[in-house]
C-alpha cells in the first residue's frame, strides 16, 4: 500500500502550517518551500478546509492556518481528508466481497494489519511530529 503523493503533500502541507505556529501563511510559500506544485497544492489546501483542518482567506491578509492546534489533528485525518478511508484490502471492509469470505486465512492478516496502521495514524498528532523534528537523533 502506498499513500498518494496528493496525501503526502497534504500531509506536508500541514507540517508546514504547524511549524509557523497560527501565523497565516501564503499558499504560494508553501508550494515553494515544499516544493508542491501551486495549482496541485490549491486542490489539496481546498479538501483540508472541506474537511475541518485549514482555514483559508483571500486577499492581500489572506493565507492558510490550521483549524485547531497541531495536538487536536492527526496523521489519519490528514491522509483520509485527500485519500478516503484507508482500506488495504477490499474485504477489510466488506466481508462478503470475497469469495473465501469468513474462511480465507488472509482476511484476518489484512484486518488487523489496518488495525494496526489505522491506530498509528490515528495516534500520531502534528504536535508529536514538531517535538520528533526537533530532537536529535
Amino acid at each position: 500500500m502506498q499513500i498518494t503523493r496528493q496525501a503526502d503533500y497534504a500531509v506536508r502541507a500541514v507540517l508546514h502550517l504547524a511549524r509557523k505556529n497560527e501565523s497565516r501563511t501564503a499558499t504560494s510559500a508553501i508550494a515553494e518551500e515544499q516544493k508542491i506544485p501551486p495549482s496541485f497544492l490549491a486542490k489539496i489546501i481546498s479538501q483540508l478546509s472541506i474537511a475541518g483542518l485549514l482555514h483559508t482567506s483571500r486577499g492581500a491578509r489572506g493565507g492558510v492556518t490550521l483549524a485547531r492546534e497541531p495536538k487536536e489533528i492527526t496523521l489519519l485525518e490528514v491522509i483520509e481528508a485527500i485519500d478516503g478511508p484507508i482500506q488495504l484490502n477490499e474485504c477489510v471492509g466488506d466481508s462478503g466481497s470475497c469469495a473465501f469470505d469468513d474462511n480465507c486465512p488472509l482476511r484476518p492478516v489484512w484486518c488487523e494489519a489496518q488495525e494496526d496502521l489505522v491506530g498509528r495514524l490515528r495516534r500520531t498528532n502534528f504536535a508529536d511530529m514538531l517535538v520528533k523534528e526537533q530532537t536529535p537523533a
